[in-house]
């Protein structure tokens, strides 16, 4: 059951349930159409205008606005929706003569301080509704981070990995100091952005590529010319914060799974820009992918993994796929939305 699903089960369910309340001690007191009407009004506007409010507090974000910023502007919003709903409702009956004339309207002013307590009331279960969804999706993302940590590791920094940079490495030493030194420079950093990531739920887009690069780097010591690199990065996307270490272990999927076992090799082609406040980032390999195939080299543990990630940061937000553009060419498409 989606969200909005539970949304508006919630939200029809629980008006119509106030609407009947009020009027089964109406009816045990003796009352006319014209008050069940007014009742009927009241439910229908407070219903109307809390979802409209609804639409608000998403579009400005009120939810993720701290305690002391959010309470004025509560305050403020139920002022307004309850006069709001109780000009509605006069006018409504100014327009049918014949309601109006029958029916016996509490002043004014009380029907706002009556229409104030029931909107504080709603304004209530629904924002602690998102504050218990967003701490239990919270408990859930620490619990998760704990299990997925050794298996990010393994999929990202695998053992295979760091043995063959060794020996690229090693081999250099006697053939070319400089550039083995700079070797061993990049295999230290991406080591410690490995241990650090934990510690730190997002980072720059330019400083998780910068780690790709050092990957890369490294991998082109020992596929040499069978390894050939493109970047086409958009200036916007380099402040954007993003997962950290998720975009080094789509393009290792790709080598893994892809280049390595081409005679050939191939190209690694990574797309990154920003559109309607989102990160489109797209990662191009040659060789193709084969959906639901478990190997038992451990593939897809890297993929599944970032797909959870996704999932316990951003909900239903972000987008995460795989699939073979052509036959030749494996594309994987990652959106992450404004954090």
């Amino acid at each position: 059951m989606t969200r909005n699903t539970v949304y508006w089960i919630c939200q029809l369910g629980g008006w119509s349930l106030y609407g009947i309340i009020n009027i089964f001690f109406l009816l045990l007191n003796g009352t006319s159409p014209e008050q069940v009407v007014g009742v009927f009004l009241t439910v229908l506007y407070t219903m109307l205008v809390t979802h409209v409010f609804r639409l608000w507090i998403h579009r400005r974000r009120w939810l993720k606005l701290s305690t002391g910023r959010l309470v004025p502007r509560i305050i403020v919003a139920i002022l307004i929706m309850s006069i709001l709903v109780d000009f509605l409702q006069l006018a409504t009956l100014y327009l049918q003569d014949n309601l109006a004339a029958g029916l016996d309207l509490t002043p004014a002013l009380l029907n706002i301080l009556t229409h104030m307590t029931i909107l504080f009331i709603w304004c209530v279960i629904y924002i602690a509704y998102h504050y218990v969804e967003r701490y239990n999706a919270t408990l859930r993302y620490e619990a998760a981070l704990t299990e997925m940590t050794l298996n990010r590791l393994k999929s990202q920094l695998n053992p295979h990995f760091i043995f063959n940079a060794l020996n690229s490495i090693r081999a250099l030493v006697d053939e070319d100091p400089q550039k083995s030194k700079k070797a061993i420079t990049q295999l230290s950093n991406i080591l410690r952005n490995s241990l650090v990531m934990d510690k730190r739920s997002l980072v720059r887009f330019q400083d998780e590529l910068q780690t790709v690069k050092d990957y890369l780097a490294l991998e082109g010591i020992r596929f040499e010319e069978r390894l050939r690199i493109q970047y086409n990065i958009s200036p916007e996307a380099s402040e954007f914060q993003v997962p950290p270490m998720m975009l080094q272990t789509l393009v290792e999927n790709g080598i893994k799974h892809g280049i390595s076992n081409l005679i050939d090799g191939g190209i690694v082609h990574i797309d990154a820009l920003v559109k309607d406040q989102k990160l489109h980032v797209c990662v191009r390999n040659s060789g193709q992918y084969v959906n639901g195939v478990k190997k038992k080299n451990g593939s897809g543990v890297g993929l599944t993994n970032t797909k959870q990630r996704l999932t316990l940061l951003y909900g239903h937000r972000a987008h995460f796929s795989i699939k073979n553009e052509n036959d030749k060419t494996v594309l994987t498409e990652l959106i992450i939305p404004q954090h």
